[in-house]
């Protein structure tokens, strides 16, 4: 009876010792579970943490490239406007000057025909003295003198006419009219009683203006009044 009492005991023992060691890894895989499911939570946590960190330097950085953008666009905008400006005084003063220079661009031109017309004017003048010289006994020396004569007169009325119709260059008699410093220069003087003002007495070379201004001033002798007394 002793002996089953003894070989109760180790199965009472096993028993519950059984009991407590399964209790023992429920507690530990339950403990395991708990413990997977904590770091998926603060991983996840983590995550959120991570996306905000992120997204809050990104809207700042887009913010500032705004405002620089910004910036940029009213500096571009206030620049055009003074260019704008700047051109417009340009244009027109481009304008003026082009002006001027299409009424005067032929003035280096016409200074050079005038020492032609001046040339047409000697041989002329050659000619009717050769042929006052000649007289009747001449023959045809004096027609063919007449005839230069003539064509030297014809060109010269020609040129100066399409000088001054098409290019606006006119030539102003000046004998007899008041001395204008503007119009002439004095290359002779002489005084007289018989004039109360400066008088062109005689034109040796005569005078231009182109449109309204005087290109060349008349070379011309003048009387001046003299002093009473």
């Amino acid at each position: 009876m002793g002996t089953g009492g003894a070989g109760q005991d180790p199965e009472c023992r096993d028993g519950p010792a059984a009991d407590h060691g399964s209790g023992a890894v429920e507690a530990g895989g339950a403990g395991a579970a708990d413990g997977t499911e904590g770091e998926g939570a603060e991983t996840a946590a983590g995550g959120g943490r991570t996306e905000e960190s992120a997204a809050g330097p990104e809207a700042g950085g887009l913010a500032e490239r705004v405002a620089a953008l910004e910036a940029e666009l009213a500096a571009a905008n206030d620049n055009y406007l003074r260019k704008a400006a700047d051109f417009e005084n340009f244009r027109k003063r481009r304008n003026q000057e082009t002006q001027n220079a299409l009424d005067y661009a032929n003035q280096a031109l016409l200074l050079d025909l005038l020492s032609v017309i001046d040339d047409f004017e000697r041989a002329i003048r050659a000619a009717e003295t050769q042929r006052e010289a000649a007289g009747d006994d001449a023959g045809q020396i004096a027609v063919s003198f007449t005839s230069l004569y003539e064509g030297i007169t014809m060109i010269e009325k020609n040129l100066v006419s399409q000088l001054e119709n098409k290019w606006g260059l006119k030539r102003f008699d000046s004998a007899g009219e008041p001395f204008d410093p503007n119009r002439h220069e004095a290359i002779m003087m002489e005084k007289s009683a018989a004039v109360e003002e400066p008088v062109v007495a005689e034109e040796f070379i005569k005078g231009y203006s182109l449109k309204d201004r005087v290109i060349r001033a008349a070379k011309v002798k003048v009387i001046m009044p003299e002093a009473n007394g």
